[in-house]
């Protein structure tokens, strides 16, 4: 059976969508005391809370996961640990847009200036330490429109990204670019 560990930082809505799908979550390590680790908690998830990410390495390895998920993680990993361990992440925004901290409070900016219609989230893999570049797993797209409800639209949109991408991971993958050693950018998309 597939072993999964999920690095959190904050409320962990992605992660709760995650325990609903009963995915094989072994542990779920934050970086600091978190809403995320309460929910893992309150399902029976085996928990950790590292500080220094000089130990995240030795914390995450002590569970043998075939994958790390960042589900809301807002530290960059260093290459060592990339090195060490398959990471996948999630990421509000398209690719080659908006990477970073506060992807959808930009994108609603942008979308309020006029300059963005759409935004929407990806599941990348995680080789190296660039900022949401990895080679892209899946996409969906989120129109902007009503800006109301987008905050709302790109989570849902989230929560079952994140989930289908995991499980299709979880069952091997067949259909997926797996290959962490190479950047790649799926045809058609661009950086802005």
């Amino acid at each position: 059976m597939t072993r999964l560990v999920v690095l959190v930082s904050g409320n962990g809505s992605n992660l709760q969508a995650m325990l609903d799908a009963s995915l094989p979550v072994v542990a779920v390590i934050a970086d600091r005391p978190c809403h995320g680790i309460d929910r893992a908690s309150r399902a029976g998830a085996e928990t950790v809370v590292v500080t220094d990410l000089a130990e995240l390495g030795d914390a995450v390895g002590s569970y043998a996961p075939d994958w790390v998920i960042l589900a809301g993680f807002a530290r960059l990993l260093k290459q060592p640990f990339l090195d060490r361990f398959r990471v996948v992440n999630l990421h509000p925004a398209l690719p080659g847009e908006l990477p970073g901290l506060r992807a959808i409070e930009r994108a609603l900016g942008e979308a309020q200036a006029g300059t963005r219609h759409r935004s929407g989230v990806m599941v990348h893999l995680v080789p190296d330490e660039g900022i949401d570049s990895g080679p892209v797993l899946a996409t969906a797209e989120v129109p902007m429109e009503p800006t109301a409800t987008f905050e709302a639209r790109m989570h849902a949109a989230e929560h079952d990204l994140l989930v289908r991408t995991v499980q299709e991971l979880s069952d091997g993958g067949q259909h997926m670019n797996l290959r962490q050693q190479e950047k790649t950018e799926p045809t058609g998309w661009s950086h802005r």
